[in-house]
């Protein structure tokens, strides 16, 4: 999997791209993720990507040609699956989200900044808008680096256990259960014994029992979208 970040603020990107799991994956081949500073696209001798919005609104907007030259450029190399918009007012991201983006071989991210980015981008260069929630963040790479993470701890081989991201919060639309190790007991806390009782079968469906019980009381949301 490829996944090209587009954005003003490459800095932002460094740490959450090149650490734990997403470092891995990338240092095994399973992904390959690349950022590209939108200023380098920019004729402006000042690298300038942004200008006044048309009307009476507040703030600056990203112009249309710097993304629009990035993105021929990108495009010319290779077929591109989903070109992401990160913006508060796209679709929620959320685990079958990030499933179905982790089956994709190349997705292009576009980091929104200032005001936002010129409408005719998403009009006509975009394929799809994602939230990471309803509330207005600074610029679009931390939904970024969140989208990436969660994508690519998905690719097999990214995970040393795959199963463990099988059982995540949120697959199944459940919660997690409670998960223990040792000590077995700590001032007077003891693990649940159904845990220690070595009955595969019986310690899954207790388990399945508490993702239930967990996600009525925390999130009875999840269990209507079913």
């Amino acid at each position: 999997m490829r996944i090209d970040i587009i954005t003003v603020l490459p800095e932002l990107l460094e740490s959450p791209l090149n650490h734990s799991i997403v470092k891995r994956a990338q240092d095994k081949g399973l992904a390959e993720i690349h950022v590209h500073n939108l200023r380098d696209y920019s004729t402006d001798k000042h690298r300038r990507v942004d200008d006044y919005p048309f009307g009476f609104a507040a703030g600056m907007v990203l112009q249309i040609e710097p993304i629009d030259r990035i993105l021929q450029h990108l495009k010319s190399q290779r077929t591109y699956d989903e070109v992401i918009y990160t913006s508060p007012d796209g679709e929620p991201f959320c685990q079958k989200v990030a499933n179905q983006l982790s089956l994709q071989e190349n997705l292009i991210i576009l980091c929104g900044h200032y005001k936002g980015i010129d409408h005719r981008i998403r009009e006509h260069l975009i394929t799809r808008e994602i939230s990471i929630g309803d509330y207005v963040l600074t610029g679009g790479e931390l939904p970024a680096a969140i989208m990436t993470d969660a994508i690519v701890r998905l690719i097999p081989g990214a995970i040393g256990d795959e199963t463990s991201a099988l059982s995540d919060s949120f697959q199944d639309n459940l919660l997690a259960p409670p998960v223990y190790t040792r000590p077995v007991e700590y001032n007077g806390w003891r693990v649940p014994d159904i845990l220690l009782s070595g009955h595969q079968a019986k310690v899954e469906e207790w388990q399945h029992q508490q993702s239930l019980e967990r996600t009525r009381l925390l999130r009875p949301d999840l269990l209507e979208e079913e």
